[in-house]
């Protein structure tokens, strides 16, 4: 090749390393496309290599690489004697791409196995089976190269979990994580050899006018785990990240734990314990049927401890009730089962809404919410948003109402995207609703948010867990007459 190639510095390892898999991932304007796009041609045209190219969707030519492809020859490095055809690139050696939609051909990822090089583009996109098929695929071939380049999205998406999340603390802190199978670089707008004035204008104005957890998404190339009309924002959750420590606020009060269940299958069972205003502790458990998963609760909920236990008694969680009882016979614990459906607790009691909120003043809490759930949602919305000013800029806001999620939580991240990625539910009446896990499911493609609904159970009151319906305990112990 005669021409200059210029490469991000950052990228270049993607030529000069051995790892099989390179994954760049980052925010707008960072050049990652052009980046890889222009090492592919590189590739084809000093190796004689083809290149596979696959997004998840790829309803057109259109959709795909192709066009950056054909500036990286024509514009980019100016190649002579290239083909440039409608749905491929040829090399004088005879090098040429391939198109694929994963979702659409999934079983055609297992045929790619001659190729050296996949490049999957906006890989943020892909699926779970796609990634399972195309790795081992591809590197079966000795020095075969699975390339990905991504802007990502939420933390609970595939690929974030396969190739950003285990190795997240490496790339907040030096930006590249590498072992033998892996190469992950974090490139953003500062990195880009093309940046210009435009973009630069462009940044600066969302620098300016998006909240500060959107323009890192757009930008920083952060995780993304809000959704349209999100009921917490990210921003908030962050401020909320030992908020005690930050506001010299000691822990003081009940503990009171919380169990999420659910049964054999795809959604976790979730844990979760407050001490007065802080979360101490939050836990998933993702084998074991239903009463295994009460079982666990049950056991961790002992050793911290608590004042009171509640676990979600709609649907399946009413057969609990039974074993939560033997649990904790002897104990003095509180148990209080937790019905979301139920109306609202204190209906006549008026609504306080937290700071800046748009719900109408002067409103009974039966005629602001729908029920028990989006009641005890609601409450946790306005503990962060109130934390949140306390934090950010230093308002005075009440301690009691506050609330603070230790940074010591094993899975606070998936928290911080479970609660940070639950809608609020359009209502003709005003009153406050959450969509059910079912809509989430099927509507937002969302999970069942099990940790954030074991946080939201903490929510009442202390006195109003006194007050609720008690489970009988055995008058004497279990097998004996």
């Amino acid at each position: 090749m005669n021409r200059t190639l210029t490469v991000n510095d950052k990228l270049l390892p993607f030529l000069t390393k051995p790892q099989p898999i390179k994954v760049a991932v980052g925010g707008r304007g960072s050049g990652k496309s052009i980046g890889v796009s222009d090492m592919a041609v590189f590739r084809m045209e000093t190796e004689a290599i083809d290149v596979y190219c696959l997004r998840e969707y790829l309803d057109s030519i259109a959709d795909s690489i192709h066009r950056t492809l054909e500036r990286s020859v024509k514009e980019r490095l100016q190649l002579p004697g290239w083909d440039i055809q409608q749905n491929r690139v040829i090399a004088p050696n005879g090098a040429q791409t391939a198109y694929k939609g994963a979702t659409r051909n999934p079983n055609s990822i297992q045929g790619a196995e001659d190729y050296r090089l996949s490049i999957f583009s906006e890989a943020h996109t892909a699926s779970q089976e796609s990634i399972d098929k195309l790795l081992p695929t591809i590197l079966r071939k000795p020095g075969a190269q699975c390339w990905f380049e991504a802007n990502p999205q939420s933390s609970e998406d595939p690929f974030s979990q396969r190739f950003i999340v285990p190795y997240i603390d490496e790339l907040d802190r030096h930006g590249v994580y590498e072992d033998e199978l892996h190469y992950i670089v974090v490139v953003n707008w500062r990195d880009n050899p093309w940046w210009n004035e435009e973009q630069e204008r462009l940044r600066k104005w969302d620098y300016e006018n998006l909240s500060r957890a959107k323009y890192d998404w757009i930008w920083e190339g952060k995780f993304n785990d809000t959704v349209e009309h999100a009921l917490i924002m990210p921003e908030w959750f962050d401020a909320c990240v030992d908020a005690h420590k930050k506001l010299g606020i000691k822990p003081l009060g009940a503990k009171i734990a919380a169990h999420d269940p659910s049964d054999e299958g795809s959604d976790s069972k979730g844990f979760a314990v407050r001490h007065g205003i802080v979360i101490t502790d939050v836990q998933e458990k993702t084998t074991g049927n239903m009463a295994e998963g009460g079982d666990w609760a049950c056991g961790l909920a002992i050793n911290h401890g608590v004042d009171a236990f509640r676990w979600d008694c709609d649907g399946l969680g009413i057969g609990l009730s039974r074993d939560v009882s033997r649990a904790f016979q002897g104990k003095p614990t509180v148990l209080a089962p937790f019905k979301g459906s139920e109306s609202p607790d204190h209906p006549e009691a008026l609504y306080e809404p937290a700071p800046g909120q748009t719900i109408i003043q002067g409103k009974t809490w039966e005629e602001v919410v729908r029920n028990k759930r989006a009641q005890y949602y609601l409450k946790l919305r306005d503990r962060c948003a109130k934390t949140f000013r306390a934090v950010e800029y230093g308002e005075y806001q009440n301690p009691d109402e506050l609330i603070s999620f230790d940074s010591s939580i094993s899975c606070l991240r998936k928290l911080r995207s479970e609660v940070c990625r639950i809608p609020v539910k359009p209502s003709s009446t005003g009153r406050f609703e959450l969509y059910t896990k079912d809509v989430m499911l099927t509507k937002f493609k969302i999970a069942s948010p099990n940790l954030a609904d074991s946080v939201m159970m903490l929510m009442p009151d202390h006195q109003l867990i006194q007050a609720a319906p008690k489970i009988p305990r055995p008058l004497r112990p279990m097998g004996r007459r």
